[in-house]
């Protein structure tokens, strides 16, 4: 049985948890906005987006297994960081392939990353609570994938960026939902 830690002591690890939250926010909706706006008009802006998001999610994967006890003692988040890897090559070759096999290899990563993101949530429960969000979005991230490789199968018209902004775009609504919920989860244990 796990024994939970005294609010003191989940204060330092819980402030860590919700700027790691922030900063996933903040660079999703970065990415979201150009997305939207930029990348449309710029082929070279859209193909570093691409590559960019999924070695992004292995460096964040990276950072905070390093500030909760290392890889090995988180080996959802290793194996979220060897997949992420991997999908930063694997579309950056896609990208030579066409748009159906980017959405493909997109489609693959948000299932395998979204499962491990589920794990990675479901073992933290015990340990900082607010993690509903994240296991939503590791389960949406997981369906989104399957979605994704299905819609490689047939015709694909618009541009890849476009149709990834929006799964992005949950993601990041995700991530400020569970800074927040750490946020008065804080708030309420300063005031007991």
């Amino acid at each position: 049985m796990t024994q939970a830690l005294p609010s003191a002591a989940l204060r330092p690890a819980n402030s860590w948890l919700k700027g790691y939250y922030f900063t996933r926010f903040l660079f999703s909706a970065l990415w979201v906005g150009l997305a939207f706006t930029v990348a449309p008009a710029s082929a070279g802006l859209s193909t570093v987006m691409l590559i960019v998001y999924p070695a992004w999610d292995a460096l964040a994967n990276l950072v905070d297994a390093a500030r909760n006890g290392g890889l090995r003692a988180n080996r959802t988040q290793a194996l979220n960081l060897g997949v992420s890897t991997l999908t930063t090559l694997a579309i950056a070759l896609a990208l030579t392939m066409g748009l159906a096999t980017v959405i493909a290899v997109f489609g693959v990563w948000a299932v395998l990353s979204g499962l491990l993101q589920l794990a990675t949530a479901l073992r933290r429960w015990s340990r900082f609570g607010a993690q509903w969000s994240m296991i939503l979005s590791g389960a949406q991230s997981a369906l989104a994938g399957v979605f994704f490789v299905l819609m490689s199968r047939g015709e694909v018209t618009s541009d890849a960026i476009e149709i990834l902004a929006g799964y992005v775009a949950f993601g990041a609504v995700y991530f400020l939902i569970s800074a927040l919920w750490l946020t008065v989860a804080d708030l309420r244990r300063s005031e007991s």
